[in-house]
């Protein structure tokens, strides 16, 4: 049996995902279910790292997402503008024995697409436009990239940006000054053009490099965390270190109007003006 075939499958998860999203208490974004989860079954970084068809998420965070889009078919969870999924007042009430029968259900009105294919909820639809930048960022050079984020990262509001370029720094690739109002924050960087998960030993390992030097930290990649990697961020008693993934990476640069267009679009409802 390969680690691929030990990824559970989305009817395997739909039960966890309801339990997650209790213990969260009722709501939560996209990798809060899927962090959860990973806590309640206990799979390992060797289960999370498995990629989906060799892209930029991994075969489970794929599979939750088939999870969610049957659990909202059945009316159990729904999800708002701001991919926040709740758990409704039917999902509370629905037990692990009664899942069966609702999948089958969802199945009968909604068919999965086939292999490769991205769940069509709301949150997860801008995958494709995602994949297809994650691809180019994976594709450029190394200096590009670096160069990249330091200008990200002074779109964001740093000052006193600078891309170190030293080799053998325990993976800093660069410092900045973030101003708060009358205060300023230094903090140190790591900029990994990556495809797959990053686990917790990268974050401990960019943490003993910050030692003696800032209090905070930032790791940005193209491709993902793995829980244990978002729970070693942070650590307590630890420097928190802030994680940028793939996903947020490109919604930043969509935000920043950085190399991504936006085409907005505007749809007149008649009815509405009937009832002035």
């Amino acid at each position: 049996m390969t680690t691929k075939d030990k990824v559970p499958q989305y009817t395997d998860l739909l039960w966890p995902t309801l339990q997650a999203l209790k213990l969260l208490g009722g709501s939560g974004n996209v990798v809060e279910i899927l962090d959860k989860i990973v806590e309640i079954q206990k799979y390992p970084e060797s289960i999370q790292n498995v990629l989906h068809l060799n892209k930029n998420f991994s075969e489970l965070s794929y599979r939750a997402a088939w999870a969610r889009t049957y659990l909202k078919n059945v009316g159990a969870i729904e999800n708002s503008a701001h991919a926040v999924w709740s758990i409704t007042k039917y999902g509370e009430a629905v037990q692990e024995s009664d899942l069966k029968g609702l999948h089958n259900k969802a199945k009968s009105k909604y068919m999965p697409a086939p292999e490769g294919k991205e769940p069509t909820e709301k949150s997860d639809g801008a995958l494709n436009w995602k994949d297809e930048l994650l691809e180019i960022l994976q594709a450029i050079d190394p200096s590009d990239f670096e160069k990249l984020c330091q200008r990200l990262l002074r779109e964001s509001g740093f000052v006193k940006v600078t891309v170190t370029g030293k080799s053998n720094d325990g993976g800093i690739d660069g410092t900045g000054v973030l101003r708060v109002n009358l205060l300023s924050f230094q903090i140190l960087f790591q900029c990994k053009r990556y495809k797959g998960s990053v686990g917790s030993s990268t974050v401990r390992d960019f943490r003993g490099a910050m030692a003696g030097r800032t209090d905070k930290g930032l790791i940005i990649t193209t491709g993902s965390f793995t829980s244990e990697a978002r729970k070693e961020a942070t650590r307590d008693g630890a420097p928190a270190i802030d994680l940028i993934d793939g996903q947020e990476l490109c919604d930043l640069l969509k935000d920043l109007k950085m190399g991504v267009k936006t085409i907005e679009s505007a749809e007149i409802d008649k009815d509405w003006f009937k009832n002035l």
